[in-house]
C-alpha cells in the first residue's frame, strides 16, 4: 500500500528544480490543471474522439475512458503525474479509478473541461 511518506517523496521528486512540488493527487480545479498542464503533465482526454475534435486542452492525448486500462501503456509510467478529463467528469472518474488499480500513483481529475480556464483547441486526436 501506498504510504504517505512514499507519495510525498515521489511528488517532491517529480517537481521541476526550482517550483514548488505537485499538489497531492485526486480532484482539482481548473486553475490547478492548467499550472500542471503548464509544467508539463501528461493530459488525457478520456471523451470520444469526436468530442475531442470539437475542443479539446492544448497538447491533450484522446484514449477514450473505456479503452484507458486497455491503453494504459500509452498514457505514460506509472509514477509520472496524468491529468484526466471529459465533459462531466464520470467519464473521467471510472479512468481515474482505473488508472490507480493499474498502479499509477499520481493521477489528478479536474473533471470537466468547461472548467478549463483558458483556450481549447480543436481538431483530430494524436497519439501519445
Amino acid at each position: 500500500m501506498l504510504t504517505l511518506a512514499t507519495l510525498a517523496a515521489a511528488l517532491i521528486a517529480l517537481a521541476p528544480t526550482g517550483s514548488s512540488p505537485l499538489p497531492p493527487p485526486g480532484v482539482v480545479d481548473g486553475t490547478t490543471a492548467q499550472q500542471l498542464q503548464q509544467r508539463g503533465v501528461t493530459v488525457l482526454d478520456v471523451r470520444t474522439s469526436q468530442e475531442f475534435e470539437a475542443g479539446h486542452v492544448p497538447g491533450a492525448v484522446n484514449i477514450p475512458y473505456d479503452q484507458v486500462a486497455a491503453r494504459s501503456a500509452e498514457v505514460g509510467l506509472k509514477g509520472k503525474p496524468v491529468l484526466l478529463y471529459c465533459r462531466s467528469g464520470r467519464r473521467s472518474a471510472i479512468a481515474a479509478s482505473e488508472l490507480n488499480k493499474q498502479g499509477f500513483t499520481a493521477v489528478y481529475d479536474f473533471r470537466s473541461l468547461s472548467d478549463w480556464p483558458g483556450p481549447v483547441e480543436k481538431g483530430p486526436a494524436r497519439s501519445k
